[in-house]
């Protein structure tokens, strides 16, 4: 099982405060600040929400229940905003997604060299443990 496959990892054991099943809430403050730009002068965009089935209404307030019980999100009145849609997911549950596509229009693009793929894959030849990491949780992190 997947567990036991962590357990066989020394470090996993041996951290286990950076490996946690789930974040319990934001991360200490940092030094560093993180912010979006807007590009100068563009009106703000604010995109009206997508309709929901009665399943995905009752998802997204459990979803965001949980969100602001753990203190990643919070009520806004920002000029700014972007409509939400659910993805099934193959174990059928929801994968709440933003639909920022406009907002981002509208954002100054931070442009900098990315390593290629194939160049990625080769320097995990060698290898003999892999990790995944579930980004979801990290998103709120920012």
């Amino acid at each position: 099982s997947e567990k036991k496959r962590l357990k066989n990892v020394p470090i996993v054991w041996d951290f286990p405060k950076v490996f946690p099943e789930d974040l319990s809430g934001l991360p200490p403050t940092r030094q560093v600040v993180f912010q979006i730009d807007f590009i100068p002068g563009d009106a703000p965009v604010a995109w009206p929400p997508y309709r929901l089935a009665p399943p995905e209404m009752k998802e997204l307030s459990e979803q965001l229940k949980k969100l602001s019980d753990k203190g990643f999100i919070r009520p806004s009145s920002s000029p700014r905003g972007a409509p939400v849609l659910f993805v099934k997911k193959k174990d059928r549950s929801f994968r709440m997604c933003i639909d920022y596509q406009e907002l981002n229009k509208l954002t100054v693009k931070n442009r900098y060299p990315l390593p290629r793929i194939d160049d990625l894959f080769d320097q995990l030849q060698g290898s003999s443990v892999y990790s995944k990491i579930d980004l979801r949780s990290g998103y709120h992190q920012l």
